[in-house]
């Protein structure tokens, strides 16, 4: 029946304030207000509709794409939006392709490029042309031969004094620019990343702005092989985007479309470093993983507002004498998989939170060329982001079913894992920067913000966890002591076993399996401990600390259970200890079941933005599957197309077979 809430007694549940809980998630209320009006906006706007999505050709979903690009760019204008609402407009109308076409957000480099490694000169240029949209760039780093590794590039920028140009050229396959979004179809410049070689000395990766295609008739300039990789993973998600592959024929661009802010090339071709210190590149790629973690607690909070509603809906067996059957969400193995994820998203969005306050404070301090913490900033950034993009949540049975919102979720977000940095390989620069603070514990040098718990290293080594019944792992003080003793143990360990090798960096190669390990301890505690930080604040609303504390107690809790071995292994906690957590941990799992659909209701996301049949507000699931399924292009004729001309032969042959 349409109009009927069939999570109504789900939400009766409710133990807490919903609509200050929504507060909390956005922010403030300032963000709340911008972020409900605006999504409430494209969901009530048909220009931005996705029905039928999943089904369209790839040329169809690419031109649709396009279509909504400039239908949104004209809402903005129309609407005069603010950047703010425009950056919510973009976020709420939910195709990747859109954060490159009409704006910039981590998949979109090209403007913080330009803003970071630009002069005033250059910027002043350029970043009008952009913000405009009368040029459309995208960054052009990655190669096909070549990702995390930067230093590995192999594309050429080759200094001509004779013509006070560079030379741009692809040497070889490998060094084919490749994955780029807004690259293959799009874009009419990028910032591409080569190797910047004059008076015969290679200096390294440069960036340069080169101009792709013509501005009047959008054809590849001379000397570029410019187009699209192909069909990725999933029905829709990252097929809306251009992903390119682009290739030089030495490609010549003037002299000041070098990214000049701290090195340059003179008329004469000398090279030349600036007064701008090199680490202000760092601030661009701190922006970057920043954004990057708080859009991972979108997506972990969609995917889990999906299932957890779609887990209240459906019933499956403990019927007795004709009754009703269980709610899958009581079922303690469901509650094991979906309330930890629930958990995790509110502890992702409460360390977003953090980081784009560290990315405020380093940048300012940047500003100011103070660098002191820069280090941790940046290992911060690389281990957060690698942290939580490696989480994932599957859902079986229909949630294989594109209209489940599931499938293209997964798609859309999976890539996240390497982009901006491959997971392991920032794991792998974390372990550096705490081998380094571990190295230094004996200089007098006081450790100070994430890795403050390093100047506790005595204690943290030989103290043990003094819990004696389950409630105490309740206790932020036992939590928070549990996850510095792991992580400084781990580390130390580490250390340890490094100095046995006569070569460090043999060493660091032998050990990486154990260092990814103690960088992942490392991030863990920084998000629990950002967590039990976030419960200290003043939050008003009724009940609205108290479900905090049971999320906060469920990701802790759920974490020291799955890396028990750990706990365990550096002596910290004992079995019986390890127990109680466990046993804590399910009572938890009860006191969250209530309150469960209402703390996903908080994310205040629209169907629109969900585009789920299983995570309808609604609850009105399975007419909505049906319906659906009859618009799938199969069901348009009751005979398939190709039935006459190859199954029916097969039929009747079988058929004369059986009569001889």
């Amino acid at each position: 029946m349409e109009g009927v809430d069939y999570l109504a007694d789900e939400r009766n549940k409710a133990e807490f304030d919903v609509d200050e809980m929504k507060i909390v998630w956005a922010g403030s209320r300032h963000s709340f207000d911008v972020s409900d009006r605006i999504s409430k906006l494209v969901a009530n706007d048909p220009g931005f509709s996705k029905e039928g999505r999943t089904m369209l050709p790839r040329k169809e979903l690419f031109k649709n794409t396009l279509k909504k690009a400039a239908y949104a760019w004209k809402r903005i204008i129309d609407h005069r939006l603010s950047e703010e609402e425009a950056t919510q407009l973009r976020r709420w109308v939910d195709e990747p392709a859109l954060q490159i076409f009409i704006g910039y957000q981590p998949l979109g480099m090209f403007i913080p490029a330009i803003k970071g490694q630009g002069t005033d000169k250059q910027q002043k240029k350029w970043l009008p042309l952009a913000h405009k949209m009368q040029i459309i760039g995208c960054y052009a780093q990655t190669e096909l031969g070549h990702g995390s590794n930067v230093q590995g590039l192999e594309t050429t920028a080759t200094f001509d004094p004779q013509t006070d140009e560079f030379v741009i050229h692809s040497p070889t396959l490998t060094s084919s620019k490749w994955w780029p979004g807004g690259l293959g179809k799009v874009s009419t410049h990028a910032v591409v990343y080569a190797r910047l070689i004059t008076d015969g000395k290679d200096y390294g990766i440069n960036g340069f702005i080169v101009q792709l295609r013509s501005l009047e008739d959008h054809k590849p300039l001379p000397g570029i092989t410019v187009g699209d990789i192909g069909m990725k993973f999933g029905n829709g998600a990252y097929n809306t985007m251009d992903n390119g592959v682009l290739r030089f024929d030495h490609v010549r661009i003037p002299r000041d479309q070098m990214l000049m802010r701290v090195s340059q090339v003179t008329k004469e071709g000398k090279y030349v470093q600036s007064d701008i210190p090199r680490q202000l590149l760092y601030g661009t790629m701190v922006y970057v993983r920043q954004t990057i973690v708080a859009d991972a607690s979108i997506a972990m909070s969609r995917a889990v507002c999906i299932a957890t509603r779609y887990s209240a809906v459906r019933r499956q067996f403990g019927s007795q004498n004709g009754g009703k059957e269980t709610q899958v969400i009581d079922y303690k193995t469901q509650q094991n998989r979906l309330f930890p994820l629930l958990a995790s998203a509110y502890a992702f969005r409460f360390v977003g939170e953090w980081l784009k306050w560290l990315y405020t404070d380093v940048t300012q301090r940047l500003q100011a060329n103070d660098f002191s913490t820069l280090p941790e900033a940046h290992a911060c950034t690389a281990g957060l982001k690698s942290l939580t993009t490696t989480a994932t949540a599957l859902c079986g049975g229909h949630g294989y079913l594109c209209s489940s919102g599931l499938p293209e979720l997964f798609a859309v977000y999976v890539p996240a894992c390497t982009y901006e940095g491959d997971n392991v390989v920032l794991q792998l620069q974390v372990a550096r920067f705490l081998m380094k603070t571990v190295s230094q514990l004996g200089s007098g040098k006081k450790p100070v913000g994430t890795i403050a718990y390093m100047g506790r290293i005595e204690h943290l080594m030989q103290c043990h966890s003094d819990v004696k019944q389950a409630k105490d792992w309740l206790k932020p003080s036992a939590i928070l002591e549990a996850f510095e003793a792991r992580a400084a143990r781990m580390s130390v360990a580490c250390a340890q076993n490094l100095i046995k090798f006569d070569n460090p960096e043999e060493g660091f190669a032998e050990l990486a399996a154990d260092l990814v390990e103690a960088a992942v301890a490392h991030c863990q505690l920084i998000v629990v401990s950002k967590f039990i930080e976030k419960l200290q604040q003043n939050i008003p609303g009724k009940g609205i600390k108290q479900q905090l504390e049971v999320l906060c107690g469920i990701y802790s809790l759920f974490l020291l259970h799955k890396h028990h071995g750990d706990f365990l292994g550096t002596g910290y906690i004992t079995s019986k200890q390890a127990s109680l957590a466990n046993e804590q941990l399910r009572a938890l799992y009860s006191q969250l079941r209530p309150n469960a659909i209402s703390l996903v209701d908080a994310f205040n996301y629209t169907d629109h933005y969900l585009d789920s049949i299983l995570g309808r507000y609604d609850g009105n699931v399975y007419p909505k599957l049906y319906e659906a399924a009859w618009k799938d292009p199969l069901n348009e004729s009751d005979v398939a197309d190709g039935f006459h001309d190859y199954i029916r032969p097969i039929i009747k042959q079988q058929v004369r077979t059986a009569r001889l």
